[in-house]
């Protein structure tokens, strides 16, 4: 199982939200790619960015910087969303150096989209399934739609994602834990590979995913908690290679 240290980017800096609140952040650094330096350094072997402002505008914002992060580290895979809802974005995101993109809101408006998107770069797209209550959120979080998680999920089992992020919005950012139960039921119910996020806390945490690894669950992405010193990123990943 793989740790994956996140770094939001908002305005040009890196920030952790609560619960997804644009006006509830804080700045852990000014510069995001000594902060992607940081945790290559402390043994990270992915990265989650998010271009939150791309979120809320439904278009890149910050991409220069996910492109100076993506040339610093060209062979650490990157995985980028926010605000990507056409092909054109995917591209230049890949051309870039990026290796994954996470497509979120338009996977619940558009299904269809994340199919042609699979078609056209086999292999590099995720899924990312934001849910409050077991329904999934959309627009940055800011609207709760009719669609439960696992449902949409389903709805990608033969469509070639490469995995689903899974969010638990309640507990980002929270530091109150992750939701490991729905996470697990996620990944057996969809036939997935899953990216637990959100509320990843301490190493309680990481060993409480580790237990349901076999289902389907694949890595954790840890932000507030590696950013507080609540979590150790080296000590996280090497007990997850310990165990296999």
């Amino acid at each position: 199982m793989l740790i994956i240290p996140a770094i939001d980017l908002k305005d040009g800096k890196c920030v952790r939200l609560k619960q997804g609140r644009m006006d509830d952040s804080t700045v852990f650094s000014d510069d995001p790619v000594a902060m992607a330096a940081q945790w290559v350094d402390a043994g990270a072997r992915r990265l989650h960015l998010v271009d939150l402002n791309g979120a809320f505008a439904g278009k890149p914002v910050n991409g220069e910087i996910v492109s100076a992060i993506a040339k610093a580290y060209p062979d650490l895979p990157i995985q980028i969303g926010g605000g990507i809802r056409e092909l054109d974005i995917i591209e230049q995101y890949l051309d870039a150096g990026v290796k994954y993109v996470i497509i979120g809101t338009k996977a619940v408006k558009e299904p269809a989209f994340v199919e042609e998107a699979c078609r056209a770069f086999p292999g590099a797209v995720i899924v990312g399934i934001d849910a409050k209550d077991g329904m999934v959120a959309t627009e940055g979080w800011a609207e709760v739609s009719s669609v439960s998680a696992v449902d949409l999920a389903k709805q990608f089992r033969d469509a070639g994602v490469s995995s689903i992020v899974y969010t638990d919005i309640a507990r980002d950012g929270m530091m109150q834990g992750v939701n490991v139960e729905a996470t697990a039921a996620l990944a057996r119910e969809s036939g997935l590979p899953v990216i637990a996020s959100g509320g990843v806390t301490n190493m309680d945490d990481i060993r409480r995913l580790a237990t349901v690894a076999d289902s389907g669950v694949i890595g954790a992405i840890t932000g507030r908690a590696i950013y507080e010193g609540a979590l150790d990123l080296r000590e996280a990943q090497t007990y997850c290679d310990s165990i296999g």
